[in-house]
């Protein structure tokens, strides 16, 4: 986020020949949402007084309730690389606050913003750092999505296998343009999947980064006639997309999760280990969040690099927490396997740090890091060693999320209500639904 003041905004605004703002904001299901206005209107803006009809967002407020304001924060503001040059278009992250001026309970960056304010508390600092993974499929003759490539890349292939090649560099072009650091950008596992790392940054700062990104995937994917897609499990047989969280804590600028003169020869920190017990001992609930879709738990279900095992490791591939670079000194953070690309960053990357305070509140240990290649164990081995498993579908994560105080307390009352719910009835709709391997498999037999 950048160190901007207001006064800096409106000298942009009139230097830049900036035409149109757009004030975004996410709502409970992590969708980006935005009210556009033009520049004539950013002494209004910037005083917080443009409000909308909250009601108007499922899960924000009801139709006899009164309108909810967006407070832009300045440090977000950027023009969007891929309108026009004359008469820029430009954006401010807002947060939501309500008509009496108080923040509202339903915002997820406010759920987030609060999971931060308890961090430093504790005198603490948390860093976040994402591996978003996407599809960049084909569309059809009225530009509709599919699920159709042409292409049989894999994993750090290059042109002219990797189609997608042309797109992914002008997504990095159009990031670092809005001041995003890319780290690296590569062609993934399945065909038609790829990813970009940014860098790491402060856990708002990270989710403000993953919408934003989200965005410019999508947009730029539009110019060269392809659709891109977070959805976790877009086509059977091949991997799924998966949002990788890495998460560190500071304290006085310095990383505090690593520890040169740890007896077990870890090389981490009492911290770090009991942040990681946190996060072991909260994992199920906060599926329901970091997993969000009926289709999500596919991903989780067959995929090899999506490890549904509660355990954790240096190396090991198929725990659901690995210490990465472990003997990096500041580069070493807990790893989360699990979360997926269609999860709303603001309240899983919350539901991580309230879970990791409690471990260090409550100096929770996790238990000894698991060597086992655990994919090749059979339920009964996993189970006699105390392998426990994520919930294996949205319903059985949303019991788990609602049996978890630590968790719903974190969520705050009304976005646990209205995520919960919202989620209930897409769990209810799928249940009905006849799907083709149903009609593949009974029509001719029953």
């Amino acid at each position: 986020m950048r160190n901007l003041a207001q006064e800096d905004i409106v000298s942009i605004v009139q230097e830049e020949d900036v035409e149109f703002i757009r004030l975004q904001f996410t709502d409970v299901l992590g969708n980006l949402k935005n009210m556009a206005v033009t520049a004539s209107q950013l002494s209004k803006i910037l005083k917080n007084e443009c409000k909308f009809d909250g009601s108007a967002i499922e899960g924000f407020v009801g139709v006899d309730e009164p309108d909810l304001y967006l407070h832009p924060v300045p440090g977000t503001f950027e023009t969007f690389p891929w309108r026009p040059q004359q008469g820029k278009v430009a954006r401010l992250i807002c947060d939501v606050y309500q008509q009496n001026g108080e923040p509202f309970e339903g915002d997820p960056r406010y759920v987030l913003r609060r999971a931060v304010d308890h961090v430093k508390e504790m005198e603490y600092g948390i860093e976040v750092g994402p591996e978003c993974e996407f599809f960049l499929f084909n569309t059809d003759e009225n530009t509709l999505p599919t699920t159709k490539t042409m292409e049989r890349a894999g994993f750090f292939d290059v042109g002219p296998l990797d189609l997608g090649e042309n797109a992914r560099r002008d997504i990095v072009l159009a990031l670092e343009d809005m001041n995003f650091v890319a780290e690296s950008s590569h062609h993934e596992k399945s065909p038609a999947q790829h990813e970009i790392s940014f860098r790491y940054d402060e856990a708002l700062t990270t989710a403000d980064n993953i919408m934003t990104f989200k965005l410019a995937v999508r947009t730029i994917a539009r110019r060269h006639g392809l659709h891109a897609t977070f959805m976790p499990k877009p086509l059977e047989g091949v991997c799924g997309s998966g949002m990788r969280l890495s998460m560190n804590l500071t304290k006085n600028g310095l990383n505090i999760f690593r520890d040169s003169q740890d007896p077990t020869g870890n090389y981490m920190s009492k911290e770090a280990y009991y942040f990681l017990g946190g996060l072991m001992k909260h994992a199920k609930g906060i599926t329901a969040v970091a997993n969000p879709l009926v289709n999500s738990y596919k991903r989780l279900a067959a995929d090899q690099d999506a490890s549904p095992f509660i355990s954790w490791s240096k190396a090991n591939r198929t725990t659901l927490f690995r210490i990465p670079n472990i003997r990096r000194g500041e580069a070493t953070r807990i790893e989360m396997i699990s979360p997926d690309s269609a999860a709303n960053p603001y309240l899983t990357i919350a539901l991580c740090i309230e879970a990791g305070l409690d471990g260090i509140r409550n100096q929770i240990m996790p238990p000894e890091k698991m060597e086992k290649n655990l994919f090749e164990l059979t339920d009964a081995q996993r189970t006699e060693i105390g392998i426990e498993t994520l919930p294996k579908t949205l319903s059985e994560a949303l019991d788990e999320l609602e049996k978890d105080e630590i968790l719903m307390n974190a969520l705050g009352e009304h976005v646990a209500k209205q995520y919960i719910a919202m989620k209930r009835k897409e769990c209810e709709d799928y249940a009905k639904r006849v799907t083709q391997w149903e009609i593949d498999n009974y029509l001719y037999k029953y």
